[in-house]
């Protein structure tokens, strides 16, 4: 009993007086039931780390998209324009009331229902600045309908008459600036203007360039030079791939030194179909990661009346928007040899094809317009 005592201390004292040797062995052999659980709690750790990571991350994209979704609301619909006006002063009286839908008779005339908003509809007045930024040499309404994503876009000539009592009554001159533009073309087309976008002709270059070039086919030969405007245009018909500066050559066109070539109105066209061009490479996946680039430009060459909200919103709408099959152009026909006041060359609305071309592409109302809501100048007689 006692030398198995002895032999059993021994074999403890040797234990512990050669720890090095005997702790280093369990390592190299199977790891223990308690070693297992350890190294399981360690990667189950990691993975929990990970995984709360995942929703916390998941909970944040929830929380800035509800948050977006409550901040960035549908803008304001403006209201109908003041009672129409026609050409020679004489008021036409109002055409419609604030209550929707109602009619009723002046006489024996039959009064037209109450003019009312579509939801979801929005127009935009779209200028464009000359060389020099003052004049809004190129002028649009677009129409936005975010529900049905369609867009339709009309150009006015930029000597459009204007029923103005002093002044020039040619529609890009006056006092005012571009607020007084929205304004006119408001009261004579009968239709109200939601907000406006105005780019500087620099921004426009600089755009074009920013996108790598825009594809257009360009629609005549041109070969014109016009030293007092810097002007320098030699382009042959067909298509082609624009720089900024070109592109905005090719905008500007009208005539050729020889007179042939285009007038306003053919202008108006080139300058729709670059437009487009120009929204489907903006609007395509591939510059989605440009949009700081976007940002910076829209800061140094764009003016507006629209809320960071509102921009936000029509961007979040357009995503959806295929420029390829949802915009349509026009531009109101009219003759451009009239005179009005002593003016010359003031460019007449046609009063039934501006009525048909206003109801068809950007009219925000739930019913067709008339010509009693319009305000279209009528010229005092017209070039031999």
């Amino acid at each position: 009993m006692e030398e198995r005592y002895m032999n059993v201390r021994r074999r403890r004292s040797d234990y512990r007086d050669d720890p090095p040797l005997r702790r280093a062995a369990p390592r190299r052999a199977a790891p223990s039931r308690r070693q297992k659980k350890a190294k399981r709690g360690g990667a189950a750790s990691v993975a929990m780390g990970f995984y709360k990571a995942i929703v916390i991350l998941s909970a944040l994209i929830v929380a800035v998209y509800i948050g977006v979704s409550l901040i960035v609301r549908a803008p304001e619909q403006k209201q109908p324009p003041k009672p129409p006006q026609n050409g020679t002063g004489q008021a036409l009286g109002p055409n419609f009331s604030a209550d929707a839908g109602t009619t009723g008779t002046t006489g024996d005339a039959a009064v037209e229902p109450a003019l009312k908003r579509r939801e979801g509809v929005y127009t935009i007045f779209l200028a464009a600045t000359d060389k020099e930024g003052y004049r809004t040499d190129t002028m649009m309404v677009m129409c936005y309908d975010t529900v049905k994503q369609t867009v339709g876009v009309v150009s006015i000539p930029r000597d459009t008459l204007v029923a103005r009592e002093s002044g020039n009554p040619h529609l890009v001159y006056g006092k005012g600036g571009v607020e007084q533009r929205v304004e006119d073309v408001s009261e004579m087309l009968g239709i109200p203007i939601d907000g406006y976008v105005k780019v500087n002709i620099g921004g426009f270059i600089t755009l074009v360039d920013y996108l790598g070039g825009v594809d257009f086919y360009i629609p005549c030969d041109m070969d014109y030079d016009d030293p007092y405007q810097d002007l320098s245009i030699h382009y042959k018909e067909g298509q082609r791939k624009l720089s900024g500066q070109q592109a905005m050559e090719v905008a500007r066109f009208r005539k050729n030194n020889d007179g042939s070539g285009y007038s306003d109105t053919g202008r108006t066209q080139t300058q729709q179909k670059l437009l487009v061009a120009l929204a489907k490479k903006v609007l395509s996946w591939n510059n989605i990661t440009k949009i700081k680039g976007f940002v910076e430009i829209f800061n140094k060459n764009v003016s507006t009346d629209l809320s960071l909200d509102n921009m936000m919103y029509f961007a979040g709408q357009a995503v959806n928007l295929d420029p390829s099959s949802a915009v349509e152009t026009a531009t109101l026909e009219g003759n451009g040899f009239g005179k009005y006041r002593g003016y010359k060359y003031c460019y007449e609305l046609d009063p039934e094809k501006t009525l048909e071309t206003v109801n068809q592409l950007i009219n925000p109302y739930d019913r067709d317009l008339t010509l009693k809501d319009m305000n279209i100048a009528k010229a005092d007689g017209y070039h031999s």
